[in-house]
């Protein structure tokens, strides 16, 4: 009968933890304000924007418009976006 190898065992290098427990799916930092913004987007007439406040966005604004971009293009959603120094605008692209 063949047994286990003796070779000594290591130091780890890393933390382990169950395999099942392992966070499933990205939900990255700017999730919750791309979220909401989509939340409203879906319900404004066209012809109108959102208007959120910069002093909302805990990462700046180029950073949220590109998170934006690769939600709406992942759902086929098609925005523009415009902004000032108060606020990032948000609406929808006509089809």
């Amino acid at each position: 009968m063949a047994g286990r190898s003796t070779k000594p065992k290591t130091a780890m290098n890393f933390a382990s933890m169950r395999q099942a427990d392992v966070p499933q799916g990205r939900n990255g930092k700017h999730k919750a304000i791309v979220t909401r913004i989509l939340s409203d987007l879906d319900q404004i007439e066209p012809g109108t924007a959102i208007k959120v406040p910069l002093a909302q966005l805990k990462e700046s604004k180029a950073k949220v418009r590109s998170a934006l971009n690769r939600a709406t293009r992942k759902n086929g959603h098609e925005v523009a976006t415009a902004s000032d120094d108060t606020y990032l605008y948000v609406w929808n692209e006509p089809k």
